[in-house]
């Protein structure tokens, strides 16, 4: 792990902010900003809370070699002991676990760790991560800064009463709070998972209204938060993943791709998503079939980064047993797999609108899921509307290559409204609210 450095107090021109990261999508969407805000002349603090491993991420290597800025998993700062306990009452929030334990052994757990004792210990671990990272007063002016999470919804694994804790604190010290994207919006329509039957607000994005500003890339992630959020807190930028800056600064950090690219094969790859999303998985099996059929055509299957061992074709033998189609993880990263990619088959995934930035033809399966994606419906030549339109699509790149697939207008209404809003000069934008969050 990258040894920690002891970072200077914030001046006029240097202010500090204190990024917290879960998962491998936190990182993916959070490390274009911090990058940006370093090289803006502040300084950094990251604190890993996901598993151990994290701070061994590429993305992870990059942020620790810049000047000004310290990465720290959560457990080397509070401990083994406390670690624990924070483990426990993360779990004692989770709803799958509580479902899956009987009323009675809940109801004395409740007893044992309550919510009057669950708040004292997370406002004990709240303090010693701001004092580590702000030392004295912020509002007496001894030092300026801002707290940063990712989205924070009712749904997210790190419990809702922990970073309320965490952003209480810092307000009392006079800090900002800010969440970040860790995603963007896939889908062009709203009802997206298998239980949603209304089209009532989603009541989990609610807890976003705790932080001064909730930054999103477009209009399509903003409508989430607005129904919680005052407006003028719902900060609409772009987006940091996808922006042209990010992309040329991705290529030199990339680890070297350990897929190898056959010339006279058409390669596939084809990104998964959640189980709890409203796909037909019967449906993506036949099409995956139907795809192998083809002569020369090689086809990835990527699980998605959280949650693919939970998705039906992850444990699908038949599947596997295809001699050109191979299933990969998290071993394999995503734009590795652009690079290698000839086109991508989509189930509504933001993976995808790197694909479009990089002209790398998109095939928007929406016949494979219940709802609208934003690529198909943006970009109407993308779409896959049936079984036929996904074979002769294949076909055609068989027969014809993969050349001039997109309608340039139609390109350019996608990157406007989607990614580059409302112009390519994302990453400054992020910079600049940080900034007045801090100040």
């Amino acid at each position: 792990m990258p040894a920690l450095r002891t970072l200077p107090n914030s001046s006029d021109n240097n202010l500090k902010a204190l990024f917290f990261l879960r998962h491998y999508n936190d990182i993916d969407h959070v490390t274009p900003v911090v990058h940006k805000w370093v090289e803006s002349g502040h300084s950094a603090d990251i604190v890993m809370l996901g598993d151990s491993s994290s701070v061994n991420d590429y993305r992870i290597d990059y942020l620790a070699s810049l000047e000004g800025v310290s990465v720290a998993w959560v457990g080397d700062i509070v401990g083994r002991v406390r670690l624990f306990r924070m483990g426990l009452q993360k779990l004692l929030l989770n709803r799958y676990f509580r479902g899956a334990l009987p009323d009675v052994l809940t109801q004395a757990l409740d007893r044992l760790v309550g919510r009057k004792k669950r708040i004292s210990f997370w406002k004990k671990i709240a303090q010693r991560l701001i004092q580590r990272s702000f030392g004295g007063d912020a509002a007496a002016g001894e030092t300026r800064g801002v707290v940063a999470f990712d989205w924070i919804s009712g749904n997210s694994v790190f419990p809702v009463e922990f970073v309320q804790t965490v952003v209480e604190t810092a307000r009392d010290q006079g800090l900002g709070t800010v969440s970040l994207p860790h995603g963007d919006s896939p889908h062009a329509s709203y009802l997206v998972r298998t239980d949603e039957l209304s089209m009532a607000p989603r009541v989990k994005f609610e807890p976003a209204k705790m932080f001064d500003a909730v930054v999103v890339p477009n209009e399509l992630c903003a409508t989430r938060f607005r129904p919680f959020v005052e407006r003028s807190r719902v900060a609409v930028l772009g987006s940091p993943r996808y922006c042209d800056e990010w992309l040329a600064q991705l290529e030199h950090l990339l680890p070297p791709t350990p897929l190898e690219a056959n010339p006279d094969r058409l390669k596939l790859v084809l990104f998964m998503r959640k189980k709890d999303f409203s796909v037909f998985w019967d449906e993506v099996g036949r099409m995956i079939q139907m795809v192998a059929a083809f002569p020369n055509v090689e086809l990835i299957v990527k699980a998605h980064t959280r949650g693919g061992w939970r998705q039906p074709l992850s444990r699908s033998l038949g599947l596997r047993k295809l001699d050109n189609v191979r299933f990969v993880a998290s071993e394999i990263h995503s734009s590795h797999l652009l690079d290698w990619a000839d086109a991508v088959i989509d189930i509504a995934t933001s993976v995808a609108f790197e694909a479009v930035k990089c002209s790398t033809p998109v095939l928007a399966a929406d016949y494979l899921h219940a709802a609208t994606s934003t690529v198909a419906d943006y970009l109407p030549e993308c779409a896959l509307n049936c079984r036929d339109d996904a074979y002769n699509k294949v076909d055609h790149f068989l027969k014809n290559g993969c050349w001039d697939f997109y309608h340039p207008d139609h390109r350019e209404r996608f990157l406007q409204n989607i990614v580059d809003v409302p112009d390519p000069d994302v990453l400054p934008r992020f910079v600049s609210l940080l900034e007045s969050l801090a100040k």
